[in-house]
């Protein structure tokens, strides 16, 4: 899966966690809410390589193979939810109270297709709400 493909969809459990607070906040009693989604599973799954270990492989060749095929993926994982985090305290240091973290997550899955080929800050690093 594409780096920018990874934080649309960390932006997107991000912006769900957040409505769903939201409404908690609203009314703690509501029962028709699912904070236990599955979409968190449902990224691990299609980020996850799938892994062929020989019958015969050592249990240092699966620790070699499994650490060489998954690392990747988590790094993919930890960098855009680390990515969104910073962004996202950026802004509540920097003490912006007109914009909202909704503001902050729609502007990063916006400019995450520059994320991929240019870095997180993109071509003009200057711009945008971060």
């Amino acid at each position: 899966m594409e780096q920018s493909e990874v934080v649309k969809r960390v932006v997107g459990i991000l912006t769900e966690a957040g409505e769903i607070r939201r409404l908690l906040e609203e009314n703690v009693d509501r029962d028709d809410l699912d904070p236990d989604s599955g979409v968190v599973t449902v990224l691990l799954n299609e980020t996850m390589p799938r892994i062929s270990v020989p019958e015969d492989a050592s249990v240092q060749e699966v620790a070699a193979l499994i650490a060489r095929e998954v690392g990747g993926a988590v790094e993919q994982l930890v960098g855009a939810f680390t990515l969104a985090f910073a962004m996202l305290a950026q802004v509540h240091d920097s003490g912006q109270t007109d914009v909202t973290s909704a503001d902050v997550l729609q502007d990063l899955a916006l400019r995450a297709e520059q994320i991929g080929t240019e870095g997180p800050d993109g071509p003009d690093s200057g711009s945008g709400i971060a």
